[in-house]
């Protein structure tokens, strides 16, 4: 299968390099030199990933990023020449998948665009959905780190299971209780934050700096689609 590549970068040499080494790899690249052609052709066609530089001459990478999720799950890599942490967590909650800082080898972009797109796969196999680690299994309903189940329970795991079908997706507390039924709560009833503290206690190698659910303030939550 010939995966369809969105590249949206204004540098036109890069642009033609990557390109031109993807091709090679057999990806098929279609290039956008700005943000407003690359959610245009996007909208058009429709792609199995992006790649996005951040910085671009309309509209901010990070914005493109957050039009792109509202629209699709289409896997995102993002390129920039930022390597601040706060940059790469504002794009890991805008719903990108992966983050590579300029300069950069064509061979490791290759290998996390790989990446991602074999997550992206084994994410939708039947009822599991497999990030690195944790494998969340929708029909024995457990969530798993290294094939050792943890403890949830069935609010919790519908709660799971609501964010990690959205990766990326910025989920508002009252959206996550539309789609979590079976528990009566207020739409500020700051009981749905205790849920995933608790989740987070259950899946994360260090809930008081989770990388999985991130917190949005103000907002909700996101589900980060990060490498183990």
């Amino acid at each position: 299968m010939m995966h369809q590549i969105l590249l949206i970068e204004d540098d036109l040499r890069l642009a033609g390099m990557l390109s031109d080494y993807l091709g090679a790899e057999g990806f098929v690249v279609s290039h956008a030199p700005s943000g407003g052609a690359g959610l245009k052709l996007h909208a058009r066609d429709g792609f199995d990933a992006i790649v996005l530089d951040v910085m671009l001459p309309d509209i901010d990478g990070l914005e493109v990023c957050r039009q792109v999720r509202v629209a699709a799950p289409t896997p995102i890599l993002m390129l920039t020449a930022r390597g601040e942490a706060m940059d790469r967590i504002i794009g890991l909650e805008l719903g990108a998948d992966d983050y590579l800082p300029k300069p950069f080898e064509p061979r490791e972009l290759l290998a996390r665009l790989r990446a991602i797109l074999r997550r992206e796969r084994d994410m939708r196999k039947g009822d599991l959905l497999i990030f690195g680690r944790l494998e969340i299994d929708r029909g024995a309903r457990v969530a798993r780190i290294e094939g050792v189940a943890r403890t949830l329970t069935g609010y919790q795991f519908d709660l799971l299971v609501a964010l990690a079908e959205r990766p990326g997706r910025v989920m508002a507390r009252e959206a996550l209780m539309d789609l979590v039924k079976g528990e009566a709560l207020e739409a500020f009833d700051r009981s749905i934050d205790v849920h995933i503290s608790r989740i987070r206690a259950s899946i994360e190698d260090d809930p008081k700096r989770p990388r999985r659910i991130i917190t949005v303030r103000g907002t909700g939550y996101v589900f980060a689609r990060t490498q183990d």
